[in-house]
């Protein structure tokens, strides 16, 4: 019964593959995805934010495509960190240091209890829609081999990858004149992305890839 209920809830999803760090949707286009550093805003002073202003208003009239900002907020799991903490209480040398990590430890704890600690993820989204070549439409319509289409196929995806990774590559540079740092996401990295998106609910999770 499970397997109907899945594929129904396939549909929902525009994704059709993930391939070499790059989305592809059901509907032939594109997606690059690429995470930012933060920039600390409130404390530059006005002439750095006067600069950081123009550069990002400089950078989006350089654009001739689309892009996504996305901010990606989820809660900080601190539980490694807290038994990374208690693992380490037998190796200090005094007793007094031992007492100082346990009420650190209570302390973090009754903490996270009290207030959802946050942690804030930025990505740029680029977008890229293909042009279809007439070789490759007359390929189609002629009903040529599979390896034909194959091969075809193969072709258009490396010319469409580069022509997305160029478009990364300026957002990237682009981004930099703000003082942000903008980095592609790999293929793991972006499948965890959408499962994390696709499943809010699971966020305190551990995500397997492996499996």
């Amino acid at each position: 019964m499970a397997a109907p209920q899945a594929d129904a809830t396939q549909r929902f999803v525009p994704v059709k593959e993930i391939r070499n760090g790059l989305i592809i949707l059901k509907d032939g286009t594109y997606r690059g995805v690429l995470i930012c550093s933060s920039v600390n805003f409130g404390l530059k002073s006005a002439e750095e934010q006067h600069a950081i202003t123009a550069g990002f208003q400089n950078f989006l009239n350089t654009l001739d495509f689309s892009i996504q900002i996305v901010v990606n907020s989820r809660r900080m799991d601190l539980r490694p960190y807290l038994a990374l903490l208690a693992e380490k209480e037998p190796e200090q040398k005094t007793e007094l240091m031992r007492i100082q990590l346990r009420e650190y430890i209570e302390f973090v704890h009754s903490f996270t209890d009290q207030a959802n600690i946050m942690t804030k993820s930025f990505y740029v989204v680029v977008s890229y829609a293909p042009r279809v070549s007439p070789a490759n439409a007359v390929s189609f319509l002629r009903h040529d081999s599979a390896s034909v289409k194959s091969a075809a196929a193969e072709t258009s995806f490396e010319e469409d990858r580069v022509q997305l990774e160029q478009r990364m590559t300026l957002v990237a540079s682009g981004l930099s004149g703000t003082g942000v740092r903008a980095v592609p996401l790999g293929t793991e990295e972006v499948i965890e992305l959408l499962y994390r998106s696709f499943n809010p609910g699971e966020l305190e999770n551990p995500i397997r890839l492996d499996n």
